[in-house]
């Protein structure tokens, strides 16, 4: 469950300079909004979906993955910043070279959340809904108890695979798949 931290309206810019008290923290409509440390599975598989997509990723050269929370401006006046469990930057929209020392101008063609045991649907979906108003091209949320994920783009209906199923993204990278289960592996 979240809390809010702050009553003052911070800018992401602001967000990012403050120093770190090692609370888990995302920046929404301005306000700083505490969240729940995850437990140890999430970690997991957050690292599987991480080391799937990453081993694809780089074997073709494609972009960049970031993960551990990094911030994602979804929103400004007043700003928000979420903190993806997995993002994919690909070299089209942040060309390789030199990482830059805030938060990017740009959003990732994908997002990946794993479903802590604390998350709400309701609170989900509407993080779904404002990273692709961000122009995220494509939100998959894991979910550890029904062992499905659940994909979402701007473009289409939502798409519910169970663990037999092939996880692909082939609006953002074409050729990959895995198929469900090696998720929860």
């Amino acid at each position: 469950m979240a809390s809010v931290l702050e009553s003052k309206l911070l800018t992401a810019e602001e967000y990012g300079r403050l120093e770190n008290d090692g609370r888990l923290t995302e920046l929404v409509q301005g306000r700083i909004v505490e969240m729940n440390l995850p437990f140890t599975a999430h970690g997991c598989l957050v690292y599987r979906a991480a080391m799937l997509l990453g081993q694809f990723v780089e074997l073709h050269r494609l972009g960049r993955i970031s993960v551990g929370d990094a911030g994602v401006v979804t929103q400004r006046n007043p700003d928000t910043v979420r903190g993806p469990d997995v993002a994919f930057y690909s070299y089209q929209r942040s060309p390789d070279g030199p990482l830059p020392d805030q938060y990017w101008p740009i959003s990732p063609e994908l997002v990946i959340e794993v479903r802590s045991t604390s998350d709400r649907w309701k609170d989900i979906l509407l993080k779904v809904a404002e990273y692709l108003s961000a122009n995220v091209q494509t939100v998959a949320v894991i979910d550890p108890n029904s062992r499905r994920v659940h994909v979402y783009s701007a473009d289409s209906d939502a798409t519910i695979l169970g663990v037999t199923d092939l996880l692909t993204f082939p609006d953002v990278l074409p050729g990959f798949e895995v198929v469900v289960q090696r998720l929860f592996e």
